[in-house]
């Protein structure tokens, strides 16, 4: 392996950089998980979370991943064999539906072109239709990391209330949390499922569930078995400060300071801000290449993350290599449908406007190293990003 000068340019839609203070954070003693300091740590992150998410609901907080949350909202809330409805944005809307079927649920999927986000007149379409009640969840990804579209859950909240359906409201805010908007409450998601190791700059290893009223009576009558994820054991024992098994210690601290960081010193507001500008900027960037932006509709653009199509003939994954061999950056692949056709460009976590401005540098490179893009894009990025930020 030849040396590498400087430092690696991870610039994946997740795992993201993790800060140096999170990483110190970490850098301690582990400590009793049965003792004082560790039962006075757990409150204080589930109210932190609570207000991240603009929920007033309990909060589990697992040690697995996303893919770990998804099962727990699953089979913490429904019954053996029931039928679920998914709207499928890309590959992990696709994968959490594939894990449903393999629970044994009955899964419905409405089928997306990978371009737009969660339609909600088709949803509300099909649950009117359900007048026996069949359906008793509908899965939604909010920010599709596979594509970089984003489905706009309100609007799937106003079309479930408008069809009159009980259906319960599950959310995926993998890459969407503390990077785009997101009010549990106020839209009536009932479980949203999440993960450390992008907007909370957590290295993975931690599973979210928040959790309405609706859902956890659900969850007090479902009959589907369960052991690790089983809610009861967590939220009885969280109520004391502790954990049923050994919890993330480490990480757990990461959050505390991860919280801290974007709840009272940048300021949530301005956390959201943030990376709305650095996507925009990397938007205007994809444009002057003269590119095409995976998400097609304004509206669903995702803040976390951008995916690009490459021109026909050119296969992206060729580009992807050629970046990470001349200029130590590594970006994020694309899946099924668009594998080859485009690749992905994480904004999100800990970074600011120099290190994008170096990330599209690096990409305009491999760009012009496959006789594809100008230098246009950087200049269009850093036009934006020189004016003003607004202020809050």
């Amino acid at each position: 392996m030849s040396f590498r000068s400087g430092h690696h340019f991870l610039q994946l839609p997740g795992p993201s950089n993790v800060p140096e203070r999170i990483l110190r954070a970490m850098d301690r003693a582990v400590i009793d998980h049965r003792g004082p300091e560790f039962s006075a740590l757990v409150p204080q992150l589930l109210d932190g979370m609570r207000e991240l998410c603009g929920a007033s609901g309990p909060v589990v907080l697992f040690p697995s991943s996303g893919t770990g949350a998804w099962e727990a909202a699953l089979t913490n809330t429904l019954d053996p064999g029931d039928t679920l409805l998914c709207a499928e944005t890309g590959q992990f809307s696709n994968q959490w539906a594939e894990m449903a079927r393999k629970l044994g649920f009955a899964v419905e999927v409405l089928p997306g072109d990978w371009r737009h986000g969660a339609d909600p007149e088709r949803i509300a379409e099909r649950l009117r239709a359900d007048r026996g009640h069949a359906i008793k969840a509908v899965m939604v990804v909010h920010s599709e990391t596979s594509t970089g579209v984003c489905s706009r859950l309100p609007d799937v909240r106003a079309a479930i209330d408008a069809a009159g359906h009980p259906a319960l409201f599950l959310a995926d805010t993998v890459s969407s949390l503390a990077t785009m908007e997101y009010r549990q409450d106020d839209w009536g998601v009932d479980v949203m499922v999440s993960g450390s190791q992008k907007g909370l700059m957590l290295p993975p290893g931690m599973g979210i569930n928040v959790i309405s009223i609706k859902a956890l009576e659900a969850h007090k009558r479902s009959r589907f078995p369960r052991s690790y994820f089983d809610w009861t054991p967590i939220l009885e024992l969280n109520a004391r400060g502790f954990y049923p098994y050994t919890s993330p210690t480490l990480l757990l601290f990461g959050l505390r300071e991860a919280l801290q960081m974007i709840l009272r010193e940048e300021g949530l507001a301005n956390t959201l801000a943030r990376h709305a500008r650095l996507a925009e900027a990397t938007r205007r960037a994809v444009r002057a290449w003269g590119l095409e932006i995976v998400a097609s509709d304004p509206r669903e653009y995702a803040n976390s993350l951008t995916a690009v199509f490459v021109p026909d003939g050119i296969d992206a994954d060729d580009v992807r290599a050629t970046i990470l061999e001349r200029f130590d950056m590594s970006l994020g692949t694309c899946f099924g449908q668009l594998k080859g056709k485009a690749f992905r460009i994480g904004h999100l976590g800990s970074i600011n406007e120099l290190m994008l401005a170096g990330t599209l540098a690096g990409v305009q490179m491999g760009l012009q190293l496959h006789g594809i893009g100008t230098t246009a894009g950087v200049n269009a990025a850093l036009e934006y990003l020189a004016a003003p930020a607004p202020t809050r």
